[in-house]
């Protein structure tokens, strides 16, 4: 998905150029073709090949990805998952980053009141 939404759209043998140590041809079609029956992405034909553009936007594809994450290994918490996060990062965050996470958490704390 990286590759097509910084292409905008690819076919599968593009894709497989863009991949470090990338898997073999067949199974670069094989994942596009499972994308495309998920919904994720969409083909037209070009000549005799195949491309593949993303049916959203990266941004709207990246908060249901989050969304699923949540639900699946945090209960739905979004809590839960910062906790995680920030106990994984083994507490470095840097000034700037712990800056940015309390002006996040104080607009939605304003937000819900």
């Amino acid at each position: 998905m990286d590759v097509i939404f910084a292409q905008g759209r690819a076919t599968a043998a593009e894709v497989r150029q863009a991949i470090p140590n990338p898997p073999s041809y067949s199974a670069v079609r094989a994942l596009l073709r499972i994308l495309e029956e998920k919904g994720m992405l969409r083909h037209f034909q070009e000549g005799a090949r195949y491309v593949y553009r993303p049916t959203e936007s990266r941004l709207k594809a990246s908060r249901s990805a989050i969304k699923r994450v949540l639900d699946t290994f945090f209960e739905g918490s979004l809590v839960n998952a910062v906790t995680a996060l920030v106990d994984t990062s083994d507490g470095k965050l840097s000034a700037e980053e712990f800056q940015r996470l309390q002006k996040v958490l104080k607009a939605a704390k304003e937000k819900k009141s």
